[in-house]
């Protein structure tokens, strides 16, 4: 499954990008993530990872996925990918969240990529699901940035 979508906001890509490079801040205004805290690696020169947890609700129905997310590649106000990386030597399936910001006049437009290679999430009504708290969560996003420079 493969999502992308896209977001205009009123503010610097620096400003927008404060707000997509640490996992942490996503529970502020992505609804898909519920928690995202900083995990201390084995390795402290490796790059930045988070446990994560991402719960969907459709109807009555909730689906929770618990994952360890590494920053791999971080280009400052540009553009930020993150990786599904767990460290129990045991295969899982592919996570991948990649936003890419960019001016356009004195905004900023955001594009955002979700790909996900497993099957818990994927029947369609999930997906659906997944869908429409992205498109929640373009709102938010605004609205936090808005926030907090009050």
């Amino acid at each position: 499954m493969e999502l992308t979508a896209e977001l205009s906001a009123p503010c610097a890509p620096d400003e927008l990008f404060g707000w997509i490079d640490d996992l942490s801040r996503y529970p502020d205004w992505m609804g898909l993530v519920h928690s995202a805290t900083p995990v201390d690696t084995a390795d402290a020169d490796g790059p930045p990872a988070w446990d994560v947890e991402l719960r969907a609700r459709l109807g009555p129905f909730a689906r929770s996925k618990r994952l360890t997310m590494v920053r791999t590649m971080c280009d400052p106000g540009r553009a930020v990918k993150f990786e599904r990386r767990e460290f129990d030597g045991r295969q899982h399936g592919a996570w991948e969240l990649e936003a890419r910001v960019e001016p356009v006049g004195s905004a900023s437009l955001m594009e955002m990529r979700l790909y996900y290679g497993g099957s818990l999430w994927t029947a369609g009504l999930m997906e659906r699901a997944l869908h429409d708290e992205i498109n929640r969560s373009r709102d938010r996003l605004v609205r936090v940035i808005a926030e907090n420079r009050l």
